[in-house]
């Protein structure tokens, strides 16, 4: 649907107050502030395909949430809740799902785009206001530590207190922000950025389009250890297995704050492209991910697990070694999977279980107690 002004629209259930007539304040923590003059309400309709409700006119300076916004925010209404605030709503713009009813009008200074689905309109928005970032400048900073032998393009840049080892590369356009440890062999493709901190190990390989957040650390060896019998006789002790392998990272492929990848016994733990991996998220030896699989923060993925392509799992998701997760399968927060799990299915719950089980057994345990009452009570 192209933009459409019109100030009274169908009954709804949306009220519509009138706008604050308060200056604006400095931003808040709730509130990000826009470029002056860069969107209206009208710019912002055509953008989108949504039908606005309201004056074309109205400026867009920033972006808050309904209960924190501030007269020139624009904030989004996606559920009832959110509906009912915006009455008392010092935003000036907001987007609204289609599943919610619009006001029976719209107030002077106020605007409202009804859209069709609320993530493709945030990822449009967010898209159209983020600010341009800023090219690194191509070349080695003086602090930088580049072994001779490695091949870094001339397009690249080698940023503070970097390291790369002998016989690295690294790729056209890529960005070692800052503090980054590039390890003996290992390759780093093109247009690819790694964070403050982060380290790259020897003999990895990130592919191309790649963002690697900072203080991550890909490469580390394994948690692989077997018990022995001392030397000395007296009992036994652990022994570290040795982790020859390495890490193959595809493309497109975005790594959060504080993850670990670790390296493979021998062979590679891999990473397939296209693939999200979320902060604080650990994933063991030997593991193969698929491609454009989604691992939500907190996850841990034990050794030589393996994960189909479009895989999700929801945060604080726990995986017993050697398990298989099949294509486009989901597993719900926090469940803990000690079983191979088809692919297309959604699982929950610890022991991880088909999410429909999962949900008749929650069910029935919340009226456990009563039951064990009433099984007391008539009982002899």
């Amino acid at each position: 649907m192209q933009a459409t002004a019109n100030t009274t629209p169908a009954p709804g259930s949306v009220a519509s107050g009138p706008a604050s007539a308060e200056d604006a304040a400095p931003a808040t923590p709730d509130s990000t502030v826009v470029a002056p003059g860069s969107m209206t309400a009208g710019k912002l309709a055509e953008l989108l395909g949504g039908e606005l409700l309201g004056s074309a006119e109205v400026p867009i300076s920033g972006i808050g949430a309904i209960d924190h916004a501030r007269p020139g925010d624009l904030t989004f209404i996606r559920s009832m809740k959110y509906a009912q605030m915006w009455d008392r709503s010092k935003a000036s713009v907001a987007i609204l799902v289609r599943e919610i009813s619009p006001p029976r009008s719209v107030a002077e200074g106020r605007a409202i785009i009804v859209v069709a689905d609320a993530d493709v309109a945030q990822l449009k928005i967010l898209s159209a206001l983020a600010p341009a970032p800023t090219p690194a400048s191509p070349g080695i900073d003086p602090s930088a530590k580049v072994d001779p032998s490695a091949l870094i393009d001339p397009s690249a840049h080698i940023g503070p207190m970097c390291v790369v080892g002998p016989r690295a590369k690294v790729g056209a356009r890529t960005d070692l922000v800052s503090g980054v440890h590039v390890g003996e062999e290992a390759t780093v493709g093109q247009d690819t950025v790694i964070g403050p901190g982060s380290a790259i190990m020897d003999r990895c390989v990130i592919g191309n389009h790649c963002r690697v957040a900072g203080c991550v650390v890909i490469g580390a060896d394994g948690f692989g250890y077997t018990l022995q019998s001392h030397p000395s006789g007296r009992g036994k002790y652990l022994v570290h297995f040795p982790h020859i392998g390495n890490v193959v990272i595809g493309d497109h492929v975005d790594i959060g704050a504080n993850t670990c990848i670790d390296r493979a016994k021998f062979g590679s733990t891999s990473i397939g492209s296209g693939t999200k991996i979320d902060n604080l998220v650990q994933i063991g030896h030997n593991c193969r991910i698929g491609r454009s699989c989604v691992i939500c923060g907190q996850v841990g993925l034990s050794g030589s697990v393996t994960l189909g392509d479009g895989v999700q799992l929801a945060g604080r998701v726990g995986v017993a070694d050697n398990i298989h997760i099949g294509a486009m399968a989901r597993v719900g927060a926090s469940a803990g999977v000690m079983s191979d799990i088809p692919g297309g299915q959604s699982w929950l719950g610890a022991p991880a279980m088909p999410a429909k089980e999962a949900v008749r057994n929650m069910a029935l345990f919340r009226r456990l107690s009563q039951v064990l009452k009433k099984v007391k009570l008539d009982g002899p």
